[in-house]
Parts: structure tokens; C-alpha cells; sequence
């Protein structure tokens, strides 16, 4: 049905404050000839006290070498910041005006910029803009149509769960490998990762399916209900510096093709309307971030790759990127990765990791409300919750912080570690809404070890290490851990602050290959997957714990797929 932006504009005026958008003009409408301008105001985000808006203006007159969009709100948002335009607002007047790099606005031609601002009350989408004084998405008349009722109504804002009351998808390469391994059917409907980590995986690997696929397969298990997609967005320049087991295809200073090979492609595939229905969780780089904190010089655990990667910057600028362009598709849940606690639990790590997060959201014209939440225990064997010793006891005159496991560090398992995260990372400004993941594919440590009861009193390592259900000779250790056993299934708003219990990692995929072979995929080989290593600084000097005969990093590996099964926690069935 073909009809103005007049009659379009008041056939939208009851959604606009509910779905937070303003349509502009339709292509191909009787009258769109006539509008000089058109706005299309989506806001994109929104919580208690504050809001982000992506504002996209069109021009349809004489081109221009500079421009300057105004609106007023009715009522009491203020702009607090805005990229790729000034922002600036007098009362309820905001005026945008041009970048240097954006002034240019050609007959067609668009250009978007973001904001965020406060609020209280309601939060209406402007009524009205103008472009140089011009009225925008007004024409000189015609038909007006009503409104088409079977018009699909414009996409909502973010759930604040996007777990809550929805299936999760089932990746169905990674259930036909685990029911085809003697007793796997028990698990193989269970939801994992999808992971998009080289950017051949976009398309498909080896005849393989790429994420359209899983977008498409998806749709199909969705039926009438909600479901989540789980996507783990892992192909930084210069990937994990300090595991040479996951490096990857592109190098340290490719931050380009990152952007533009990769990024740019995922986005447009993730914003294509046809998936508009689903929500998609993406798991964002990682092994980043905090290696730019606890791996760099002075530190005694700093290498070469980390010192190189935080001198340019392309860790926070990659992730910001992936934020601030994948934030943009309305559907998508950005949950930043959080390390886990053994690795940044200690005094001198936690805050500082904190602050890393802080400082790559709000890079390359990322906002804090890029993130919807965090994740922790990525691909890690870490135990959800030890329930034997806490930090604040003292056995046999010491504390349990000074015994050798823990080893002085403020947090003994995964959810207190993520619920102490998500209180500081509010404190820094992020959502007081965000939530956390907890991957807990991994971390169940099962079987005839498990302890039953706290240890011996004798000393503080007795007490400790007779009741720990983490079996590892240290929290350093990460690849293919013999013992460990699958963890909690996934489940949604298992606790205070967590969103939800997830398997990103599939279980049965190798974390890297026990010595070195061959490869096209830019997999190194690292001393920690090998079973004769005996350490470095960052596991204490500590045994590797690995899995002997282990393929490289992503292949799957039947005999820990067996091992996680045989230890799992709850036990299976």
C-alpha cells in the first residue's frame, strides 16, 4: 500500500513513544518526491535514567557541503554525548551539525550519528526536525491513506534478559558430532556457541555452514516462541597475545581488514530484517582485553605480542568497533568477555580490568550502552561455586586467602567473581541493568574426585585443597584439563545479576593441539597443551594438567568430549 509521510507520520504518532522510532519517508511512497529531508530517529537502547538514539538524515534537495539537523523534545532528555556530529543542546533545542569527515550531503545522500542522553518520564521520539531550517518528512500533500493494519509493527527495544523466556539454539554441526560419540545423545540438544573465529567462518568453512546458515536453521527452530543465538565474535589483530595455542589469521597491526572484512560483514548479515525476530547474543573477543593488563610490562607474565598489542591500541580499537557496529542492530546483546577469577580476581588485576572494559567500550564511537552485560569463564574450567572455604576463613591461624591455591586473590569461584564484577563495573557506568553470562560448559568437576566435605585442618592447604571442587593444579591452567566435567546445563536468571548459565564453549572442542602440527588456520602450539610442560609464571610453574593427543585449538576431541561427560556436575543421566 502506497501512502505520504503525512499520513505515515500520524498513523505512527500512538507507537512512536513505545518502540522508540521514528519512520522515515518510504521509498517508493506517491509523495516522496516532495519531502525535502527525511529523519529516521530510532532509539536504540533505553533504561531507568538514560537512552541512546542513532539518528539517520537524508537529504532529497540541492546538494549540500554542510549541514545541521535540529529537533526539540518534549520533555526532559538531555544529550549527554554524541558521535559523528556535535551534539549540542539549549533547553529542550538540540542541534547536530556536521563532522569535518561528514559535511558532505549529496542529493540522496544520508548520513548517521549517534547520541546518548538522561531522562525521566517519558522518553518521546521528536515530532518534528529540520534540515538547515527546512521542515524534514513533510511533503505538499496528496493521499492519505490509512494505516495498512497487517503493516508489521517496528521492532521494540532490548529485552533486559534476553535468556528470559526463550529457547537458545542448537548448533546442529555441533549436535551431530556429540551424538555420534557413545552416550553424546544425552546432551546433544543441549544450546552452544557458534564460533565466527576467522573470517572464512562468515560464509563457512570446509563446506560447513556459515552464520546465515545458523540464522536461517535458527528461524526454523524458533517456531512461534522467542530464541536466542549465541555468536562469539573472536578474530582480533594480533588474537590472544599470550596463548600461542588460539592465535589467529590476522596480524597485530590488520585492524583494518578487521573492521571491514569481518566486522562490517557480520553486522550486515546480523541486520538483515529477515532475522530481525531473533535475539542474538554475541560473546565479544575473548582472551583480550585483560591481557593488555596482566600480561604487558613490568608485569613478570608479560610478553612481547601483549606489550606490542597494548602499545597500538588495536585490542580496544577492535573491540570498540565490534560494539559500536554491531550495537547498531536493534536484536543484538552484546556481552563483553570478562576474563574469569583466577586470572583477574587479585587486587591488582580486578579494577584495573574494570577500567580496560570502560575505556574499549567508549572507543571508536562505542557507548557504554553498546553493552548489554559480560561474560565470564569464556572456554575455562573455573568451578561456579566452591562450597567447602571462602576467602574470610582462617584455618590453623592463616587465612584461606594465604593458602597456595588461592593464593591471595579476592574470589574463590565464577559467581561471586561475576557478581563483584558487575557491582564495580556499575560503579564505573555501565547499565545498573547489565547482566552476566557464566559459561559453565566445562567447570563441573565431577566424578570419584569430587570432595564431599571441606579438608583436613591440619594447615590452610589441607582445608583448602581437600575440599575444592576445581581439580587443577593451578588457576592458570586452561587447555584440555584432564578431570574437569561438564557444569551447570544452561539455564536462564540462575542468580542475582546473571542472565544466564551458557555452554559458549562446545563441549568437545580442543582448546589447542598437544604438540605442534601444521595449519592453515594460524594456530601456533603452546607449551601450556602439552602434558610434559612444567610451567611458567602465570600457573606458578605448575604442571600444564593437559590432555595428551589433542588436536589444534577448535577440532574436535573425542577422548576430552568422553572425559567431560564421565566428570560431569550435575551427573548425567
Amino acid at each position: 500500500m502506497s501512502r505520504t509521510r503525512t499520513a505515515l507520520l500520524a498513523a505512527m504518532a500512538l507507537v512512536a513513544g513505545a518502540t522508540g522510532t521514528a519512520i522515515a519517508a518510504v521509498p517508493g511512497d506517491a509523495g516522496a518526491a516532495a519531502v525535502p529531508c527525511t529523519v529516521d530517529y530510532k532509539v536504540q537502547n533505553q533504561w531507568d535514567t538514560g537512552f541512546t538514539a542513532s539518528v539517520t538524515v537524508t537529504n532529497n534537495s540541492a546538494a549540500k557541503s554542510s549541514w545541521a539537523l535540529k529537533w526539540s523534545y518534549a520533555g526532559n532528555q538531555r544529550v549527554t554525548s554524541g558521535w559523528n556530529a556535535k551534539v549540542t543542546q539549549s533547553g529542550a533545542a538540540v542541534t547536530a551539525a556536521n563532522e569535518s569527515y561528514n559535511g558532505t550531503l549529496s542529493t540522496g545522500g544520508s548520513a548517521t550519528f549517534g547520541l546518548q542522553g538522561s531522562y525521566s518520564g517519558s522518553n518521546a521520539v521528536p515530532a518534528a526536525f529540520t534540515l538547515d531550517g527546512v521542515t524534514c518528512n513533510v511533503d505538499s500533500g496528496g493521499p492519505t491513506d490509512p494505516p495498512d493494519p497487517t503493516d508489521p509493527p517496528p521492532a521494540g527495544n532490548r529485552v533486559d534478559n534476553p535468556y528470559s523466556g526463550a529457547k537458545v539454539y542448537v548448533n546442529p554441526e555441533w549436535s551431530a558430532k556429540a551424538a555420534a560419540e557413545p552416550g553424546g545423545s544425552r546432551i546433544a540438544n543441549q544450546p552452544t556457541g557458534v564460533w565466527l573465529d576467522r573470517t572464512a567462518a562468515i560464509n563457512g568453512v570446509n563446506g560447513g555452514m556459515g552464520l546465515r546458515d545458523h540464522l536461517d536453521e535458527a528461524l526454523r527452530q524458533k517456531g512461534s516462541g522467542e530464541l536466542v543465538v549465541q555468536l562469539v565474535i573472536y578474530n582480533l589483530p594480533g588474537r590472544d597475545c599470550a596463548a600461542l595455542a588460539s592465535n589467529g589469521e590476522l596480524g597485530p597491526t590488520e585492524i583494518d581488514k578487521y573492521k571491514t572484512q569481518y566486522i562490517d560483514p557480520i553486522k550486515a548479515i546480523l541486520a538483515d530484517s529477515k532475522y530481525a525476530a531473533l535475539r542474538i547474543v554475541t560473546t565479544v573477543e575473548i582472551d583480550s582485553l585483560p591481557n593488555l593488563v596482566t600480561n604487558v610490562s613490568p608485569r613478570p607474565t608479560a610478553t612481547p605480542n601483549c606489550d606490542v598489542m597494548k602499545a597500538n591500541g588495536n585490542y580496544v580499537k577492535g573491540v570498540g568497533y565490534a560494539l559500536n557496529k554491531l550495537g547498531d542492530v536493534p536484536n543484538v546483546y552484546n556481552y563483553v568477555d570478562a576474563g574469569h577469577h583466577g586470572w583477574l580476581g587479585w587486587d591488582d588485576n580486578f579494577g584495573a580490568s574494570a577500567e580496560m572494559f570502560k575505556q574499549a567500550a567508549t572507543a571508536e564511537g562505542a557507548t557504554v550502552a553498546d553493552v548489554h552485560g559480560f561474560i565470564a569463564n569464556t572456554a575455562n574450567y573455573s568451578a561456579l561455586k566452591e562450597d567447602h572455604f571462602s576467602v574470610g576463613q582462617t584455618v590453623a591461624g592463616k587465612s584461606v586467602r594465604e593458602s597456595k591455591w588461592v593464593s591471595w586473590n579476592r574470589y574463590v569461584d565464577e559467581l561471586s567473581y561475576a557478581q563483584a564484577l558487575r557491582e564495580k563495573l556499575v560503579s564505573l557506568g555501565f547499565d545498573s541493568k547489565i547482566g552476566m553470562l557464566i559459561d559453565t560448559s566445562r567447570n563441573g568437576w565431577g566424578g570419584a574426585n569430587r570432595p564431599t566435605g571441606p579438608g583436613a585442618t591440619t594447615s590452610v592447604d589441607t582445608y583448602v585443597d581437600g575440599g575444592r571442587y576445581d581439580r587443577r593444579f593451578n588457576t592458570g591452567n586452561w587447555c584440555n584439563q584432564k578431570g574437569a566435567g561438564l557444569g551447570e546445563r544452561p539455564k536462564a536468571s540462575p542468580e542475582p545479576g546473571i542472565d544466564a548459565y551458557v555452554w559458549m564453549k562446545p563441549p568437545g572442542e580442543s582448546d589447542g593441539a598437544s604438540k605442534a602440527i601444521d595449519n592453515d588456520e594460524g594456530k601456533g602450539f603452546d607449551r601450556m597443551c602439552d602434558p610434559t610442560y612444567t610451567g611458567n609464571p602465570r600457573n606458578d610453574n605448575n604442571m600444564s594438567g593437559a590432555l595428551a593427543d589433542a588436536p589444534i585449538s577448535g577440532h574436535w576431541f573425542s577422548a576430552q568430549f568422553q572425559e567431560l561427560m564421565r566428570n560431569a556436575y550435575p551427573p548425567l543421566p
